[in-house]
């Protein structure tokens, strides 16, 4: 049978059918914020490239994970931007460093009442920007930075972290991490793996927000646009060297790939709605040329209904709080 008997307008026909009718939802509890904390500072740092955005104090975090906690974010985020850095991140894996600091400060403020989350990364604390330390050759060398993300990996558990997600794309670095956590005693910390992270033109006011270094490109090492399949590939050894859950990032130019992803995977699969994302969107809401409320909304919906069942989103306890005033 067609048309007339056939009408799919019918359950389109008020809010109320809508809502009944939705087939994906968006709920406070499957976003999580990502969060920047600058040493030395004394007031928290607006973000140029990001409107909203700033680099916190740890008391400014500390108020931003209580609210996240509040507004039932299912997570925060933390990234570290020390004072001092050097050519192989020492700064990353110091105990008293800024980001182990803000991890325990933030763990200290929520409890369990949110998961505490930390970037297991080197380019915010290497003075040339890259995730890994540089062989002679100027190389970024992959086993010598696994040895350190071990063991930063261990400092971050120790210091309160819930989930540990390593960023850098290095081979090899979810079995080190997950093996120096049980050595240590750590087995009930989990792995988000950044499992499928693509050298993206979209994250460059990330950049400022961390002040990176970076000179060139991390093409080396961070996956080819071009490449579709081998994201599969990559999932696949995270999973079999002991991810918890697997991300893909970034969201918006890979929902191809993140639909591929939540296909096949029998974890939990996050995606990350990066920096340029939002830049983006609120410069074109800044211009009145989109309604901005909207289209935040619909592009989180969009990277849901792709295959996330979580979302990193710098939006995420604006979302919140709009999500619970409309229910």
């Amino acid at each position: 049978m067609s048309f007339p008997q056939h009408r799919p307008r019918r359950l389109r026909a008020t809010a109320a059918l809508r809502k009944l009718t939705a087939e994906v939802r968006v709920e406070p509890s499957q976003l999580i914020l990502p969060a920047f904390i600058r040493e030395g500072i004394s007031e928290p740092v607006p973000l140029q490239s990001m409107p909203g955005v700033v680099q916190h104090t740890t008391a400014s975090l500390r108020k931003a994970a209580a609210e996240a906690a509040e507004l039932g974010l299912g997570g925060i985020m933390l990234f570290g931007v020390p004072a001092v850095r050097d050519a192989a991140g020492s700064a990353g894996v110091d105990p008293e460093g800024v980001l182990n600091r803000a991890i325990a400060d933030v763990k200290a403020e929520v409890g369990h009442d949110l998961v505490v989350m930390s970037d297991v990364c080197l380019d915010e604390f290497t003075d040339h920007g890259h995730c890994g330390v540089l062989a002679p050759d100027g190389s970024v060398d992959n086993d010598a930075t696994l040895e350190i993300y071990a063991r930063m990996a261990v400092v971050q558990a120790q210091a309160g972290a819930d989930v540990l997600g390593p960023s850098g794309m290095m081979d090899g670095q979810v079995a080190v991490i997950r093996q120096a956590l049980d050595e240590a005693g750590l087995q009930n910390t989990a792995v988000l793996a950044y499992a499928a992270k693509y050298s993206s033109a979209f994250y460059g006011p990330f950049r400022e927000a961390v002040d990176s270094q970076l000179k060139g490109d991390r093409r080396t090492y961070q996956m080819d646009p071009s490449n579709r399949r081998e994201a599969i590939l990559e999932v696949e050894l995270d999973l079999q060297e002991g991810a918890d859950m697997v991300m893909v990032k970034p969201a918006m130019s890979y929902l191809d790939i993140l639909a591929d992803v939540a296909e096949m995977s029998p974890v939990p699969v996050a995606a990350y709605q990066i920096s340029g994302e939002y830049a983006m969107i609120e410069a074109a809401a800044a211009n009145g040329w989109i309604d901005r409320k909207a289209a935040i909304l619909e592009s989180v919906l969009g990277i849901r209904r792709a295959g996330a069942d979580m979302v990193l989103t710098y939006w995420a306890a604006e979302m919140a709080r709009w999500l619970k005033e409309s229910n």
